[in-house]
């Protein structure tokens, strides 16, 4: 007698959403390692930048016209401390607060948490945080930014970053996102450019990349 596999859907249902399930978390873990490879190259790209350009791209950045204008209820900017080769926001902050905005620094809470914000502005004390990042003293405000300057390790022309694989400012955004009106702008030298790169459900995709060449035209699909 013949044999015929079972069509009822309540035996196949259970294979597709196995099937599915197989296929979403194989391809999670090809850009995770995609991801792994690309920081490691882009680490060193970035550190030579710094090299070239460290000394004056600071003040470069001063030079651009800041997109965004503070506002009554919207007028909180956060930046960050610069980290190993990263970029140094600091002058920009300093330059933002004597035009009216409230600044501030991000704070790493723990691990696979977003961040949280306390007001700084430049020239004010601070003590070290996690990986000994300075940051601001306890008794420093709370503050919720507006306006995010976001680090990063990479960029490319759709407004993806590339960061160190925590998640801390894809968490950070998404929540922010969520709650109110928010502006990214990833800031970074212009030699961290790439032509493309992997993402997957939990990239936050910027407002704005800023380098010290001046602004990068976001494609948006």
């Amino acid at each position: 007698m013949p044999t015929y596999e079972s069509r009822d859907p309540g035996s196949l249902f259970p294979r597709l959403m196995r099937l599915a399930t197989f296929l979403f978390l194989r391809t999670v873990l090809q850009i995770s390692e995609i991801k792994f490879e690309l920081r490691k190259r882009a680490a060193r790209n970035r550190k030579t930048a710094h090299a070239l350009h460290g000394a004056q791209a600071p003040l470069q950045l001063l030079q651009h016209l800041f997109p965004v204008v503070p506002s009554a209820g919207r007028s909180v900017v956060s930046a960050f401390w610069p980290y190993k080769s990263e970029i140094d926001t600091r002058p920009l902050l300093g330059k933002l607060a004597s035009e009216g905005w409230t600044t501030c620094l991000p704070i790493v809470v723990e691990l696979n948490q977003p961040l949280i914000f306390r007001r700084w502005y430049p020239g004010q004390q601070t003590v070290p945080g996690t990986w000994d990042i300075p940051q601001p003293e306890d008794d420093q405000p709370l503050l919720v930014p507006d306006v995010l300057l976001v680090p990063m390790l990479a960029f490319d022309k759709r407004g993806y970053r590339l960061g160190y694989g925590g998640g801390f400012y894809d968490r950070t955004i998404e929540k922010l996102r969520r709650e109110k009106t928010i502006t990214t702008i990833g800031v970074a030298y212009a030699d961290q450019e790439v032509d493309g790169l992997p993402v997957d459900a939990f990239d936050q995709r910027l407002d704005f990349i800023m380098t010290e060449q001046g602004f990068v035209s976001i494609q948006r699909p």
